[in-house]
């Protein structure tokens, strides 16, 4: 909390220059210069027991248009200041915002619109914070005092990584990854190789499987729409020492991973992939199945993640069957580290790192993995990646 003065630098000027006055008065026997400093030192008495005497209280309101604000982004703060006293001051508000969220949240009071304040906020760091409290500062109409208060509570903000859009992997795969497509890849062309079953109440007319009610006599529906999406897996590595933990503001390169992670994994929804996503510790960070909740909630979980302990091996965060695409990203590896990601049969195993040591690279492509620099262009990293895949032929299988 700031120091509070009590008289403003004017204030604290006409005190010195009464005392001064005062002195002079005595030593030049000038009356006239005692009665000049009497009426400062009324003055200045005056104008703080203006400023510090009335019974201030208010209620504080803030609504934020933005619930997640992502890294970037610029979102609007509405403020209802309602002061309760008698008299409304004039003075100067402001709404203390954290470091991690910029903006001009300053002006004069009461304002245009009368108590309703509004300003705008920038995300810059993730994580969770206070806005908040607000203060009004007043000074009397001389000048000579000032009383800064706080009024209401904080009001937290969630900063949520930065979502980049990117490249699509189903044209790299060659196959298409969502809904839409896999069940024509997956079960052929033609609804014969299709499994029909009898139409119920509330079926889709389109479903209908004409040629089976032709055969059985009565309605038949495709059960296509009952094939489940292909399963992907996004692995953010949050093992200490590939990190550098002892830096005293944020990692730039873990920032870059948390984006990168969100990123893909949004990514991967749109392309119809049920999409899980875990830390390498094996924690779940969020489960995508194409709700908004499902979406908030990971980049929530995202906002608050931090480097810390150690890591598993990858093939034992999946039980039995293995992912279609597989994503780690990570930070610092070396080449020993890198011989050791198995991907356990993963269809698409793409691993980004901020900090690829010397035969990282190559080592994790013997096993199979599609490797790329990850830095601040994220898009840039993912669609090195894809073509890197191509390049030692869809990556094989490594167990």
């Amino acid at each position: 909390m700031p120091r509070r003065h009590l008289l403003t630098g004017r204030g604290t000027a006409a005190l010195l220059t009464g005392v001064l006055l005062t002195i002079a008065a005595n030593l030049l026997a000038a009356p006239i210069l005692l009665y000049v400093a009497m009426l400062l030192f009324l003055l200045v008495v005056v104008a703080v027991l203006v400023v510090h005497v009335p019974r201030r209280t208010g209620a504080v309101s803030r609504r934020i248009s933005t619930d997640l604000l992502t890294v970037g982004e610029e979102s609007q703060v509405a403020v209802r200041f309602d002061m309760r006293a008698l008299r409304i001051p004039l003075g100067i508000w402001r709404d203390k915002l954290p470091a991690a969220v910029s903006g001009d949240a300053t002006g004069e009071f009461p304002t245009d619109n009368g108590t309703s304040i509004g300003y705008a906020i920038t995300g810059v760091r993730r994580g969770v914070w206070a806005v908040g409290p607000l203060s009004l500062q007043t000074i009397d109409p001389f000048g000579f005092a000032q009383r800064t208060q706080e009024f209401g509570d904080t009001r937290t903000v969630t900063v949520v990584p930065e979502v980049v859009p990117l490249a699509p992997l189903s044209s790299n795969l060659g196959a298409a990854g969502g809904t839409a497509h896999t069940s024509s890849t997956r079960l052929g062309q033609g609804s014969d190789n299709l499994s029909p079953r009898r139409y119920v109440s509330g079926d889709s007319m389109r479903r209908i499987h004409w040629r089976a009610t032709a055969h059985r006599g009565d309605l038949m529906v495709r059960q296509e729409e009952e094939e489940s999406s292909p399963d992907a897996l996004v692995v953010l590595d949050r093992t200490a020492r590939h990190w550098d933990i002892q830096r005293e503001q944020a990692d730039p390169a873990f920032e870059a991973a948390v984006s990168a992670c969100a990123s893909v994994a949004l990514h991967l929804v749109q392309e119809g992939y049920s999409v899980d996503v875990l830390d390498s510790a094996g924690a779940v960070l969020g489960r995508l199945r194409g709700h908004e909740d499902d979406r908030d909630g990971l980049l929530v979980a995202l906002a608050l993640t931090r480097p810390q302990g150690e890591g598993r091996d990858i093939i034992t965060l999946f039980d039995g069957t293995p992912p279609g695409p597989l994503v780690l990203i990570t930070g610092h590896l070396d080449e020993e580290d890198a011989a050791l990601l198995r991907h356990g049969g993963a269809a698409a195993p793409i691993l980004l790192a901020t900090d690829l040591g010397p035969g990282a690279g190559d080592a994790a492509a013997r096993l199979g993995w599609s490797s790329a620099p990850l830095a601040e262009d994220i898009a840039a990293a993912w669609e090195d990646a894809l073509p890197a895949r191509m390049a030692t032929g869809g990556g094989h299988v490594a167990r």
